[in-house]
């Protein structure tokens, strides 16, 4: 009889899965479809052909597709692979998969037909581990949830934050408790109690946030890293370097070596050069202010999808202003890991993580520091195993399409292997701290 076993078939979303079919026709083409509803609310879909052994027999992990929707031997290619069936630009715009609901999973249906003969399987990804609880914070003016692992503490801690389209990042901080860390998703705008842009966003507010964790939390060693995708990578340097008493590591997602206006995320009708961070009620000075370099015409002219990158590599060409915008990093007091792709559309974010690295070395930074670059990959490098298809989206606050840059192969191999080595780079900084 026609079977698909799935091994795990529940599990923690970043762990790989092993499909296999048994009692298929030998020497068969047989249809293997995967299909789920994501957190946009919509059905997405992949699917490849492959040809059965002579038992009429097949294992994914091993088989190589002859013809679909990802290319090669991938066991997770069905997964990564997968686009929506429909898509509405609002549905587009949804953050994937970082807004799905607390305690939610991912259901992925797998079937397989040749000919006459079909089987039917479901996988399932779990983002957080069984014991792991999750505390709605909505106290001293802050938003967020803190997600705690099933097991005895104290834990180390992380606050993980998002990137320009706001909102809260609840499925990455409870993969992150599954992994033993006291993670605090926390937001600062693009979510209800928030305000709805990045405009002025007091560096103070994330201050707050460190020491309510430091004073709820009591971590494990008084550890305490922050992780932040894209404009919150550059939130994520800016943390440490501003408050390096209570920053223990920090972990650039696709991050920047500068600070920058609001951009795609600022107020209506305020333009992208309007001040972002604000500390002891001054604006953090950005790149764009009396840049005599900056040039948006020729991004601004382009079709939709946009690639903008371009605007920020002109920018670096005033000495004068990337100095009075760089980050300090230098007075960063922990580890620091980079991960950044060199076919990054959004900005070059290989170039400002390169630039961060060697000012590092060149301050002799007392901690380890590490750059994982992707060459190929683009600007959505996230956790393993979501759909990374959508290489060209609206921005969720701007609404204009913008292109991230990357394949989705290359975007998922990077999210696989960053992933490990965010977790490689996380418990190594915590043995260290342990260990003073």
């Amino acid at each position: 009889m026609p079977a698909v076993h799935i091994t795990p078939a529940v599990a923690l979303s970043d762990v790989s899965r092993r499909i296999t079919l048994t009692g298929f026709p030998p020497r068969a083409e047989v249809q293997v479809t995967a299909t789920s509803r994501q957190a946009d609310g919509g059905l997405w879909q992949s699917g490849a052909v492959f040809r059965t052994d002579a038992d009429g027999a097949l294992d994914l992990s091993a088989a190589e597709p002859l013809s679909g929707s990802y290319q090669g031997v991938d066991t997770n290619g069905l997964l990564w692979s997968q686009s929506p069936l429909t898509t509405t630009r609002a549905a587009a715009a949804a953050p994937l998969p970082d807004a799905i609901g607390p305690g939610e999973a991912v259901i992925v249906q797998i079937e397989a037909v040749a000919g006459d003969a079909s089987a039917q399987a479901t996988l399932t990804q779990q983002y957080a581990a069984e014991g792991v609880t999750r505390r709605e914070v909505r106290e001293n003016g802050l938003v967020g949830s803190l997600y705690t692992p099933g097991t005895p503490g104290p834990h180390p801690a992380i606050v993980v934050m998002n990137g320009s389209g706001g909102g809260i990042n609840e499925s990455r901080a409870a993969l992150l408790a599954s992994h033993g860390y006291a993670a605090f998703a926390l937001g600062y705008f693009g979510a209800p109690g928030l305000p709805s842009h990045i405009s002025q966003t007091p560096l103070e507010y994330f201050e707050k946030g460190l020491q309510w964790l430091r004073d709820n939390v009591k971590p494990a060693h008084g550890f305490i890293a922050v992780s932040g995708q894209s404009r919150g990578g550059e939130l994520s340097l800016l943390l440490g370097a501003t408050f390096p008493e209570l920053v223990s590591a920090v972990i650039g997602y696709v991050p920047s070596s500068v600070v920058h206006g609001v951009l795609n995320a600022g107020r209506p009708g305020e333009g992208r050069f309007a001040p972002t961070w604000i500390l002891r009620g001054e604006p953090v000075a950005h790149v764009w202010q009396d840049n005599a370099a900056q040039d948006w015409s020729a991004v601004d002219s382009l079709p939709e999808p946009r690639r903008q990158a371009q605007a920020f590599v002109e920018a670096q060409r005033d000495a004068s202003a990337v100095a009075r915008a760089r980050i300090p990093v230098e007075r960063i007091a922990g580890p620091v890991l980079l991960i950044s792709g060199g076919d990054d559309g959004y900005w070059p974010s290989s170039a400002y993580s390169r630039e961060v690295a060697q000012s590092l070395h060149a301050a002799g930074h007392a901690h380890h520091v590490e750059h994982l670059d992707y060459p190929e990959a683009g600007h959505a490098i996230q956790a393993p195993n979501v759909p990374t298809t959508q290489i060209a989206k609206p921005h969720a606050v701007s609404g204009i399409v913008l292109t991230g840059g990357g394949t989705a192969q290359a975007n998922a191999q990077a999210n696989a292997e960053s992933w490990q080595g965010v977790l490689r780079f996380l418990k190594d900084a915590v043995e260290r701290r342990a260990a003073r």
